[in-house]
């Protein structure tokens, strides 16, 4: 009999950080299991999708004896809500025979387990880099907020449903796109010189997205050529790599438009919000006419339904008719901090740089659509 007792809510918060990839439904009953392996005095907690990999690492206390402790698997997300709603500090684990026991003050559950050697863990590569590229948990957190959205799902140019990531030298870049829309974000960082181009899956992002902190404390990627491992605190995630060639985004971000137009972010967010109301699930097109000191957002329906909207704004420059979907427009500016944001442009036909002015690093262009 394996027996072992541990704060609630430190494996609480173990399960809560590798929980994550689990799907519901599952191919394999072993991949909705989470893989407790006592190490010293920590327990070691791993979740898998054959794709991704995170584990994580709780301390054990100083008077439990981890060495004489097998490994097994039980259900991760039944063991998180069982430890959610149990009373008590203190968690007592009892695994044998398939069998694994919790009990929680007075309360005690019975769940089913499956071998740990049963557990199919992410191969890692090889060929890692020695070297690790650092930055900050909250710098990294922040730039996966401002261009995650931009990115595609379910295209069948898989290589749009993830993120590029792009380190050369002491900048790294980040840039995300579905076609229609691209965001990009850049900052300074510490890593190897030589330049890396590697594409994170959507998954992936996502997950790095929710676990990351605010804190100052750093987080390292190494890179193979198939993979990418990334380190911060007790946790430790491994990815497969998005295989195809991304567009040439530098391309795409447009130089030279000679219109400018400075805006409150709150104000037009409102506006293209209330306009949307009347737009239909098949057609989110807007339409925004700009002339001096003032900026026009419309919206139509196939029932005749109009919205309009008027807002003052410092604008000399040419008179602009342009329609876009409104959802990538809100989508930027619920997303991105600060009072305001800058909107250049060409004229109607071409595409819309917005930027936030205390910011130079981060770009985000719109492909207008024919109203």
């Amino acid at each position: 009999m394996n027996r072992l007792s541990m704060s609630r809510e430190a494996l609480l918060k173990g399960l809560g950080g590798v929980a994550g990839i689990v799907e519901r439904r599952q191919t394999l009953p072993v991949l909705a299991n989470v893989l407790m392996q006592p190490e010293g005095q920590e327990l070691a907690l791993t979740t898998s999708d054959m794709e991704i990999q995170i584990r994580m690492r709780c301390a054990l206390g100083e008077d439990a004896d981890a060495g004489q402790l097998q490994a097994t698997t039980v259900n991760a997300r039944k063991l998180m809500d069982i430890l959610r709603a149990a009373p008590g500090e203190q968690a007592a684990m009892e695994w044998a025979d398939g069998k694994f026991q919790v009990k929680c003050g007075k309360s005690r559950f019975s769940l089913q387990t499956l071998p740990a050697e049963d557990f199919p863990l992410v191969k890692e590569a090889a060929d890692y880099s020695e070297q690790a590229l650092s930055l900050e948990q909250g710098q990294l957190k922040r730039m996966l907020s401002l261009v995650h959205f931009a990115m595609a799902q379910h295209d069948i140019r898989y290589y749009l449903n993830g993120l590029l990531l792009v380190a050369e030298g002491s900048q790294l870049t980040l840039v995300a796109t579905d076609g229609h829309r691209l965001a990009l974000v850049g900052a300074a960082t510490q890593g190897p010189s030589e330049k890396r181009e590697v594409i994170l899956p959507r998954k992936t992002v996502m997950e790095l997205s929710r676990l990351l902190s605010d804190s100052a404390e750093l987080v390292q990627l190494r890179f193979a050529s198939n993979q990418v491992r990334v380190s911060f605190g007790d946790m430790e995630l491994v990815s497969k790599l998005v295989e195809g060639k991304f567009p040439d985004y530098q391309r795409v971000v447009p130089k030279g438009h000679r219109n400018h137009l400075l805006i409150g972010r709150a104000s037009l967010l409102g506006a293209l919000q209330r306009v949307a109301i009347l737009t239909s699930d098949k057609f989110k097109g807007v339409r925004l006419q700009l002339e001096a000191g003032a900026l026009r957002i419309s919206s139509s329906n196939a029932e005749q339904e109009e919205a309009l909207e008027e807002l003052d704004v410092d604008y000399a420059g040419d008179a602009i008719e342009i329609g876009f979907n409104v959802a990538y427009l809100i989508e930027v500016l619920s997303n991105v901090p600060g009072e305001n944001v800058r909107l250049e442009l060409q004229d109607g036909n071409s595409s819309v740089l917005i930027t936030m002015p205390d910011d130079a690093s981060f770009k985000y262009v719109v492909m207008p659509m024919r109203i």
